[in-house]
């Protein structure tokens, strides 16, 4: 049986002033905590970085890594994510992506998922 795991890409600052979809997705950032990436992964979280970083693609030739983490992404951070890990079911590991995301937001940090 698969797990998943999600995990947390920090973002260069720069998405903030580049991004005009970061920041209307953002209202709630003070400017000052860090822009994050939420995601999950049925690799481990440092192969998932991998792959956003090298813009991967699948097999059918589909890109599979997202614009943001590929373009600003610096480092994972597990602090705020490994104490979630191991999830058994893909539908728990979206559910746990999208909480977490909110949570970070709520927390003042600007987030984006998928």
């Amino acid at each position: 049986m698969a797990s998943y795991s999600i995990y947390v890409i920090e973002l260069s600052k720069t998405v903030w002033s580049e991004s005009a979809k970061f920041r209307r997705a953002n209202p709630q950032y003070n400017g000052v905590s860090e822009c994050l990436y939420v995601g999950m992964t049925s690799l481990s979280p440092e192969q998932r970085f991998q792959k956003h970083k090298s813009g991967a693609k699948s097999k059918k030739g589909f890109k599979i890594s997202s614009y943001f983490p590929e373009k600003y992404g610096l480092y994972l951070r597990p602090s705020l994510y490994s104490e979630y890990n191991t999830i058994r079911s893909k539908q728990e590991a979206y559910r746990m992506e999208e909480w977490l995301a909110k949570e970070l937001k709520k927390r003042r940090y600007a987030v984006w998922w998928n």
